[in-house]
């Protein structure tokens, strides 16, 4: 039966192109369904200003006027124009079990990529570093978290057979969050605080919170900036973010530390995990989606590990003992018992030797793939 693959432009078309993947995982125990309405104002290059310096391409494949997949394609201005890294990046790429159905999506993507002087695709990552990246390869039976977005185990084979080789890869890992922690630790972090003139910064409220999401986002850049996949944001991309984020973030699990000047020179995200409220939301915050939301934000036993940012200046000089203290007795205060440490770039073995102390296990990797055109 034909496919016809269509780009996309309206609202109407985007909220199609979200409901798709929604209904696509409706009945996967795994999958975590994000808000509409916040995909929505993601996807909207009207609305969200990473399209300021990138440009998308939506698309929507049909089968007997059904849709059966979805793809975008972005062009990043500042990875092709000032990196000279002519890469087409793909995203939000979901479909039925049906090579031809892939097959015609990605067809519409070597069209752009050809027309535009880029020579490949990378995929699935979003506009920004800000955003999702990497399809699930292993750990379908695990559930997704909030940022790392679940997918069938036939994506990457579809990807395969069309002639798409793995590219970069991330790590999941689970803690179960320790009863007590070394003395050690303790006596540490008050070493490491009295030597350099550190403060820790408690945060009280959501307006406290929101004082420091421009600082925690100017850190952000700094010590994430020699990963090369990296790809700096701009001050309206981080208000975007901050807006997005500032109202499910508790203040309670944010790790401030600041110096004897006061800028901050470290910082940890830790959030209770939505995971199984969103899956009760559907989707939608009415009529009760966001009863589930805000009790999993005040009951739950699981955690998701979101960032970590350290000024260089300050790596390895023991400040992470300090993150890891606050972080135990914040778990402690909120019976939190699991952690989910969210994606990690295998290559970024700084962040995975922060759990080496706590018998973290590989549960899920993520890769992306690439393929020349």
């Amino acid at each position: 039966m034909k496919i016809e693959v269509k780009q996309i432009h309206s609202k109407k078309e985007l909220e199609q192109f979200v409901k798709f993947h929604i209904e696509l995982y409706k009945n996967n125990p795994c999958a975590v369904p994000p808000l509409m309405a916040d995909e929505i104002k993601a996807l909207d290059t009207a609305v969200n200003p990473a399209f300021q310096s990138a440009k998308a391409f939506y698309f929507l494949a049909m089968q007997n006027k059904k849709i059966v997949g979805r793809i975008a394609g972005i062009i990043n201005f500042h990875e092709t124009e000032q990196q000279h890294i002519k890469k087409l990046r793909f995203a939000y790429f979901d479909a039925i079990d049906d090579l031809k159905v892939s097959q015609a999506l990605f067809e519409k993507l070597y069209e752009i990529a050809k027309d535009h002087g880029l020579d490949h695709l990378e995929g699935p990552m979003g506009a920004t570093s800000m955003e999702k990246a990497g399809l699930l390869t292993e750990g379908f039976d695990q559930m997704a978290t909030v940022i790392g977005q679940y997918n069938f185990a036939y994506y990457a084979t579809h990807l395969e057979k069309l002639g798409f080789v793995p590219e970069k890869e991330w790590l999941e890992m689970r803690i179960n969050a320790p009863e007590s922690i070394p003395e050690k630790i303790y006596s540490f972090s008050d070493l490491v605080t009295k030597r350099y003139g550190l403060k820790l910064v408690r945060l009280k409220t959501k307006a406290d919170l929101r004082k420091y999401i421009q600082p925690v986002f100017n850190l952000l850049e700094v010590s994430y900036s020699e990963l090369e996949s990296y790809v700096p944001i701009t001050d309206k991309q981080k208000a975007f973010y901050a807006e997005k984020y500032a109202n499910i973030l508790s203040p309670d699990f944010i790790t401030i530390i600041e110096d004897d000047a006061e800028e901050l020179i470290a910082f940890a995200i830790v959030m209770p995990s939505f995971a199984k409220a969103l899956q009760k939301a559907k989707g939608k915050l009415l009529p009760w989606g966001w009863y589930h939301l805000l009790k999993a934000q005040k009951k739950n036993d699981t955690a998701e590990f979101v960032l970590i940012g350290v000024h260089p200046k300050f790596q390895k000089k023991g400040v992470t003992a300090i993150i890891f203290k606050e972080m135990h007795e914040t778990f402690k205060r909120n019976n939190i018992q699991f952690l989910e440490t969210n994606p990690e770039l295998e290559a970024n073995q700084s962040v995975q030797l922060l759990w080496k102390d706590y018998d973290p296990v590989i549960h899920k990797r993520r890769k992306t793939f690439r393929k020349e055109v």
